[in-house]
């Protein structure tokens, strides 16, 4: 069985991929494990300079790579660049931890007592199609880092990044099946990970529903879970703040990789005494946006992801919608929805549910009080942005916002060196800067009688 990725800008048919089926699933895993037997006990610095080796063949086809994830994301030259370059930088810090996994030396009475961080043996990498090329490097490079071996599932529709990336890794020297790419269905490989007894941690990202699903799954086999889910979150715009870089920053808050972003800052609240104020700003910043062929280097914002994902988005912007302004999108083919922004009542829709596309609300607040209110009026918990020129407000907004990953006068989410990760119903647990080996491993006790 096979499966016809297409170009979202055009429509066009790249290449077909075949599906790996639930027996290659299996055999590929059965590999994994045994694989697994020699890939923990390669000594720590050779380990590392796999690893980094990895990281240089990735930055020597950073352009191949970001070619590759235009045409099939539909992402902006730009974007797709950092993205390959991203995958490199992950495996260049994570290699640096294999000789870096301290146990520790405990205090005890008759005989001396330590412990090890032993990994845990075959992960499942189930990857979502907004961001292929990261997210895969956030999962699969801290748990090889961690002596484990992985089995990785892309995206239906984006899957040729992550193949190309299992090739690159055997071109690297990396050892046969210590890492495997297994393109096809989430419900028969992405499955198979959750219940396949070998698969001893997944790590999943993608929508709520689906994260749930996830869990209970793992839950029957009591197997270790990380979770990145859906967010709304809040760019909070109070009116001590530099109001035209607020207005000016907005856009590229929640527009970016046309919306299709957990942490996009789907929800803009402004303090009401500079509302009509910042709208007046914020206009001309998304109607300047520019949209539009994906490898033109001065594309800012290409298309949706399919067909059906752009009609799921335009269902949230029927015509008598509460549209404040819009920008521009390219006729023809391709799956093109214009930067909207919208001013509905409180209690939309729009203002609850993440739409994962180009549609922005924008809502007033009356003082600190009530911002943090309506920034956690919200079953999810991900990223934010608050601007303030008040460090003691900074403080304190922070501290109230319920959300995993929170910047001040910025719309920056990840940093590689840093936690991230979500609270209520986007997510659980953290990928990404020194916590993420903890996902990644087991501590073992061991007491010697002396």
């Amino acid at each position: 069985m096979t499966f016809d990725v297409i170009n979202p800008a055009t429509e066009k048919v790249l290449r077909s991929v075949p599906h790996t089926s639930l027996e290659e699933t299996d055999a590929a895993i059965a590999r994994a494990q045994k694989a697994f037997e020699s890939w923990r006990t390669v000594a720590p610095g050779d380990r590392a300079r796999l690893l980094r080796r990895f990281a240089e063949v990735v930055d020597a086809h950073n352009e191949e790579l970001a070619r590759l994830e235009v045409e099939n994301s539909g992402h902006t030259i730009g974007n797709a660049r950092w993205e390959a370059g991203n995958v490199r930088d992950v495996l260049q810090y994570y290699s640096a931890a294999p000789e870096r996994l301290f146990g520790k030396q405990i205090p005890v009475a008759g005989g001396l007592d330590v412990t090890f961080h032993e990994p845990l043996g075959v992960v499942g990498v189930i990857v979502p199609w907004n961001f292929p090329m990261p997210i895969a490097g956030w999962g699969f490079a801290p748990a090889l880092a961690a002596g484990n071996t992985v089995v990785l599932k892309p995206a239906e529709v984006t899957p040729l990044t992550a193949i190309r990336l299992g090739e690159l890794a055997l071109e690297a020297g990396l050892p046969e099946n210590v890492f495997q790419v297994l393109p096809g269905k989430g419900s028969v490989v992405g499955n198979r990970f959750v219940t396949h007894p070998l698969v001893r941690k997944v790590v999943f990202t993608g929508s709520t529903e689906v994260g749930k699903q996830v869990m209970a799954g793992c839950a029957d086999q009591v197997k270790r879970v990380t979770l990145e889910l859906g967010g709304k979150s809040a760019n909070i715009v109070f009116a001590d703040s530099d109001l035209e870089k607020a207005a000016a920053t907005a856009p590229y808050g929640v527009f970016d990789n046309a919306g299709q972003d957990c942490c996009a800052r789907s929800r803009i609240l402004v303090q009401a005494s500079v509302y009509d104020r910042f709208m007046e700003l914020l206009e001309p910043a998304v109607k300047g946006v520019k949209v539009g062929e994906p490898g033109d280097e001065a594309t800012e914002m290409g298309p949706l992801i399919t067909a059906a994902h752009l009609g799921k988005v335009a269902s949230y912007v029927p015509d008598d919608s509460h549209v404040a302004f819009r920008g521009s999108a390219p006729d023809g083919p391709g799956f093109w929805f214009p930067p909207t922004v919208l001013t509905p009542p409180a209690d939309h829709a729009t203002v609850r549910e993440e739409i994962f596309g180009p549609v922005v609300v924008v809502l007033p607040f009356t003082d600190e009080a009530d911002a943090v209110r309506i920034a956690n009026d919200s079953e999810y918990g991900l990223s934010g942005s608050i601007w303030t020129n008040d460090v003691g407000r900074a403080l304190r907004v922070s501290r109230a916002v319920e959300a995993g990953n929170l910047s001040v006068n910025s719309h920056s989410s990840v940093r590689y060196w840093t936690p991230f990760g979500g609270v209520k119903q986007s997510g659980l647990g953290r990928e990404l800067g020194p916590d993420a080996l903890d996902a990644f491993t087991e501590v073992k006790n061991v007491f010697i009688a002396t």
